[in-house]
């Protein structure tokens, strides 16, 4: 019996001992998938998005015409309309927002406050704040009522300001204690539950937008061979306006001024940008994303690249003049758009900024489990976790692209308007993607074509492209053509 009792107590000390282990080993030794969930240093907490919000609808289904004869069969209760004994203010079109009732059935609560009553419903309302007109966020660890603090440009920012909610207390204890003696020393963390309602629908604005003020292809004084000379000293050889109207002049005596190069580049964008943007690509598992800056008259813009790990196409590229969720989600869609659904084993990799998780959870929001993804974030410059240790080969080939990009968009000194860095990159995608030899790909294209093929230098190529681009166009119209038919 002294034998049981011994081993019983011995159990249970080797039960202590293994949670105090497993305590030790949470607390100090990172583990890999915890360090991608959720980083354990509270400084990271501003870049993360929160879960989707509760939704609840407070109007109810049933109206005052269904609500009186219910009273009376139910209860016995007449409801008849309000007798006044004064003349009231209430204008004519006011109604009940949860059952409908007209004026007749609607009085002053509270006098000249402003607080209406309904005799059917019982309802309290008012005409210029009403909790019955509008859908509710809540916090989904809590449930309170989410505050509107903030409206930005593209979404309106809400917060729980429940001080007892357990996600607030939960990320409270994370402050260090010297923060939170200071004046504002908690507002370096995000402590509250933070959701951003979207007052721009991104997914419905056009992608196939195109570059205005474009030239005719019809040549009065140069011909096609001069417009894919300048094509390839401009875009393959990265010389400016007036070096590409140089050179034309010193090796093939062509007078040609830099106006209208830049003319035709902007043509050949046009007609261009269809054919890459719809174009197949044969994509993988691994998307790679990042934003890199320009200058647009002296002023700061984003580029926005997609690109596919094992091929290295760019998928999705987007100009913008902020650095918002918005064109982050244009570019997404880019991305996206010839896939159905997401592949198996899908992963989507960036660096610690939050516009990339936000727009995966619209993406999450709008389109359901079929585009549901996580993104895989490479924080800082140097692998001081385990996620940016095995995924930082793949940050390096989006930053590659993006020097890339840099040694040819250095020449220009930046862009004077959005319209001209939208076809200058655009042409820049189709070099990178159809034209440019890859040292990683054994110094061929990326994407072969077979009209391409056949072109025996690279002013033919690029009116072969042009021509693609064409063919594309046409088909475009013709779809748009037959779905406006059968609708």
């Amino acid at each position: 019996m002294d034998i049981i009792l011994y081993l019983l107590t011995i159990i249970q000390y080797l039960y202590q001992l293994n949670c105090w282990l497993l305590n030790f080993i949470c607390r100090y030794i990172p583990l890999k998938q915890w360090t991608f969930d959720d980083s354990h240093s509270p400084k990271y907490q501003k870049y993360k998005i929160d879960e989707l919000p509760l939704i609840t609808d407070f109007r109810q289904d049933w109206t005052y015409k269904e609500l009186i004869p219910y009273f009376d069969k139910r209860y016995r209760k007449k409801i008849h309309p309000i007798n006044r004994q004064s003349e009231c203010d209430i204008p004519e079109e006011c109604s009940c927002p949860r059952c409908q009732a007209p004026k007749p059935y609607l009085y002053k609560n509270n006098g000249s406050k402003g607080q209406l009553s309904c005799k059917v419903c019982d309802a309290k309302f008012s005409q210029q704040d009403n909790r019955f007109s509008a859908i509710k966020l809540r916090c989904p660890h809590c449930g309170n009522t989410l505050v509107p603090k903030k409206d930005r440009k593209f979404f309106v920012l809400h917060k729980c300001v429940n001080p007892k909610c357990p996600y607030y207390l939960h990320n409270l204890k994370k402050v260090e204690p010297e923060h939170l003696n200071e004046a504002y020393g908690k507002n370096k963390y995000k402590l509250h539950y933070i959701y951003r309602e979207f007052t721009v629908d991104f997914f419905r604005m056009d992608l196939n937008s195109l570059p205005k003020n474009a030239s005719s292809l019809k040549f009065s004084r140069h011909n096609a061979h001069v417009m894919g000379l300048c094509l390839t000293l401009h875009v393959n050889l990265g010389l400016s306006l007036r070096k590409t109207s140089q050179a034309l002049k010193d090796l093939y005596n062509i007078r040609i001024s830099h106006q209208q190069v830049a003319n035709y580049a902007r043509t050949a964008a046009l007609v261009i940008k269809p054919f890459v943007d719809n174009y197949d690509y044969k994509t993988g598992t691994t998307f790679i994303a990042d934003e890199t800056y320009i200058k647009v008259r002296g002023i700061k813009g984003y580029i926005w690249f997609i690109m596919d790990a094992v091929s290295r196409s760019i998928l999705g590229y987007q100009v913008s003049d902020n650095r918002g969720v918005g064109p982050c989600i244009l570019a997404m869609r880019m991305a996206f758009r010839k896939l159905k659904q997401l592949p198996e084993n899908f992963r989507f990799i960036a660096d610690g900024y939050s516009a990339y998780p936000l727009a995966a959870q619209q993406f999450f929001l709008q389109f359901g489990e079929k585009f549901r993804f996580d993104i895989t974030q490479v924080i800082g410059l140097t692998n001081e976790d385990e996620v940016s240790k095995e995924f930082r080969p793949f940050k390096q080939m989006i930053e590659r692209l993006n020097r890339t990009f840099k040694a040819s968009y250095r020449i220009t000194c930046g862009y004077d308007n959005y319209e001209g860095a939208s076809y200058n990159v655009s042409l820049w995608v189709a070099y990178y993607n159809f034209l440019r030899p890859h040292q990683h790909n054994h110094y061929r294209v990326l994407n072969k074509v077979e009209h391409l093929e056949n072109a025996d230098n690279m002013p033919g190529k690029w009116q072969l492209l042009i021509f693609l681009g064409q063919q594309t166009i046409l088909q475009m119209q013709k779809s748009q053509a037959e779905e406006s038919v059968c609708s």
